[in-house]
């Protein structure tokens, strides 16, 4: 069987996560690579570093397919002796194109938000905000009755580790049947009514004073919890779904997910 050419690879993806439906701010899309190099070998990562960039070369991966992009930011250098400089010009020499799927990612119907809430039972699902191409950003559903405190300790054992773990902000005994998730950095959606009247919100990357500010208002109304969980481990639970559609799409082709824990904090001391 004759190898895709990225070319055919980013027509299915395109179609899996259209781009149309990236944030106006994000960065999506072939960052290096020509349409034209076979694809037998791709690698879905959450981070482009170090590690995973050399977990790609040494692997003959042909193509890194990364849910947080590279140059999400302009840069005006790409001399190696720059981070980013060093690794487009690391994967350029191995022949190893690079991908972004990032909000196109999370606004699909399968996307990063809906695996979190299958992962953590959530059942009557629907977007916080939809999106005209379906799926959208955010996820609402319900959970047979438990507590804030069981609750937490379930979203632990849905996640790989970590050394932040999970932080809770609420009463452990305050009782939870409506959930709403966002995977990755969700305090944009913190003044969302609907994430208003749940009983506890999971998302990442929560602040001091939007978190403080936020259970000072929901303590006149649902008393809504907020349970803080890594970023990298709630978006890495996507990865296998994608790279299993992609896989679907293009049979022969070898889709792998990488391993490696990419949460910047190493260790906690309390």
């Amino acid at each position: 069987m004759t190898a895709p050419s990225l070319r055919d690879v980013l027509d299915h993806t395109e179609r899996l996560w259209p781009s149309a439906g990236a944030e106006e701010w994000d960065t999506v899309g072939l960052v290096t690579g020509s349409h034209d190099s076979a694809i037998q070998r791709i690698l879905f990562v959450v981070d482009v570093t170090d590690e995973t960039v050399t977990e790609a070369i040494d692997g003959g991966y042909n193509l890194v397919v990364a849910h947080h992009p590279l140059l999400l930011r302009g840069i005006t250098s790409v001399a190696e002796d720059k981070f980013k400089g060093e690794t487009l010009a690391r994967l350029i020499r191995a022949n190893c194109a690079l991908l972004s799927v990032h909000t196109n990612g999370d606004r699909v119907a399968t996307g990063t938000s809906a695996t979190l809430a299958n992962a953590l039972g959530l059942s009557g699902t629907e977007p916080l905000l939809p999106h005209p191409l379906g799926g959208g950003l955010g996820i609402a559903g319900t959970v047979s009755a438990t507590t804030v405190g069981e609750f937490a300790r379930s979203v632990a054992s849905v996640l790989p580790a970590t050394a932040r773990g999970v932080r809770v902000s609420g009463e452990m005994s305050h009782p939870v049947t409506r959930v709403t998730v966002c995977a990755g950095a969700g305090d944009s959606l913190l003044g969302n009514p609907t994430v208003q009247a749940s009983d506890v919100y999971v998302t990442s990357d929560l602040r001091h004073h939007p978190a403080s500010e936020f259970r000072d208002t929901v303590r006149r109304g649902a008393n809504t919890a907020l349970i803080d969980i890594s970023h990298w481990a709630a978006e890495w639970l996507w990865l296998d779904t994608a790279a299993r559609e992609l896989s679907d799409a293009v049979p022969g082709v070898t889709v792998d997910v990488s391993e490696i824990n990419t949460d910047p904090w190493t260790f906690v001391v309390v």
